[in-house]
């Protein structure tokens, strides 16, 4: 149990953003603020230099974390919606073809309807089971001559089943297709590695599992893929010229960027790389066993995603027959202090594919901090609300 203001609280919410973040975190953001916070790229000078020391460490922690051979192929973006619609808008054109999956968020949903509104792009999204798992034989059945992107989260953000990457990278290369992943429910708690998987771009959080501060994420991008930028502008180089730079990173990242909160990124990368993405996400599972085990006899309820005993993220979510997922989540935590998502998660495919589009569902979600006391209380309180429907 942690503290928020003078109330202490049950934080269950850690697929939205992760909290309480490390001490580590906190200390290079103040260090960073105090000592560096100059504009790096921008100056001469020894603070602007010393800013500039700051990406490019963030960048090397990241290209560890995910097996990047060069750290100038990520590209920082203020979240990993603004890395998806770099990825979508600047890759595909008119007369293009792209697969994606009915699990996805909408920050790949939305730019793919727009391409295909306003661009003349061709989608399809291939069916999922209820529990979020994709048949590939399917997959590869939508792919056609002009297939140019297949797009997939790793992990669902409502159902936290996981995506075999590996596979679907087969599939893509087979048909000349590039394979984009969301990783904004599995970067952190996942070993990630770019070239073992096939990835030609990933786009991932730094304020979820990599335990940085809001405002932080960023996009990896084969050094053969070329985007069309998805914002022009200030970048500190070749500022001669009228056209945007072609050199990475600077390609991608226009004006000032956030050094404060990338330095509290590239501390809570090293946190993770020193934990381990795969011991945290290990702690995380045995979590969700722990609470689907105790809810799989509580009448009324019903859980969705992965059943007990395979693989998934750290999320657990589930309904209540009888009471509204918002009322759910309200009263955890006005009557015990526990803080849990409801509703539709920003991902309306998943729910058709879960049939919970009429009633949304709750969300709980688990990071590095979660406790079995945390999970124990969780269970408790949901029984006492499925008992008085």
């Amino acid at each position: 149990m942690n503290r928020a203001s003078d109330k202490p609280v049950i934080y269950l919410d850690h697929a939205a953003t992760s909290w309480p973040k490390p001490d580590s975190v906190l200390e290079a953001m103040q260090h960073c603020m105090l000592e560096e916070a100059a504009n790096p790229g921008r100056g001469g000078h020894r603070m602007a230099i010393a800013a500039g020391r700051v990406l490019m460490r963030t960048r090397i922690e990241l290209a560890r974390l995910f097996g990047i051979s060069n750290p100038s192929d990520i590209a920082f973006m203020p979240n990993t919606t603004v890395a998806l619609n770099q990825a979508i808008k600047g890759l595909l054109r008119p007369g293009d073809h792209v697969v994606a999956t009915m699990i996805e968020h909408n920050s790949v949903r939305r730019p793919l309807e727009y391409m295909r509104r306003e661009q003349g792009v061709q989608v399809d999204y291939v069916q999922v089971d209820e529990t979020g798992q994709i048949d590939l034989f399917l997959l590869n059945s939508l792919c056609r001559a002009n297939t140019r992107l297949i797009v997939c989260n790793h992990s669902s953000n409502l159902l936290g089943n996981i995506l075999p990457l590996a596979e679907i990278a087969d599939i893509a290369r087979s048909c000349g297709a590039l394979l984009l992943v969301d990783a904004a429910q599995s970067a952190g708690v996942m070993d990630i590695d770019v070239a073992a998987a096939g990835i030609d771009m990933l786009a991932f959080p730094g304020h979820k599992g990599l335990l940085g501060p809001q405002g932080t994420g960023g996009l990896y991008i084969h050094p053969s893929i070329d985007l069309a930028p998805l914002v022009h502008g200030g970048t500190g180089s070749q500022s001669e010229e009228a056209n945007q730079p072609s050199v990475r990173p600077d390609r991608y990242e226009s004006g000032t960027p956030n050094t404060v909160g990338i330095a509290g990124l590239g501390a809570g990368v090293r946190y993770v790389r020193r934990e381990g993405s795969s011991a945290i996400g290990l702690h995380e599972w045995e979590l969700t066993q722990s609470l689907m085990g105790q809810l799989s006899t509580v009448e009324g309820l019903r859980l969705l995603g992965p059943k007990l005993g395979e693989p998934r993220t750290g999320i657990v979510s589930f309904t209540i027959e009888g009471i509204d997922s918002a009322e759910i989540a309200f009263r955890l935590d006005r009557d015990y202090g526990i803080a849990v998502r409801a509703g539709y998660h920003c991902t309306p495919l998943a729910h058709r594919s879960a049939n919970t589009s009429a009633s949304g569902a709750v969300r709980s979600s688990f990071g590095h901090t979660t406790t079995r006391a945390d999970i124990e209380a969780l269970a408790r309180a949901v029984r006492d609300l499925a008992a008085s429907v």
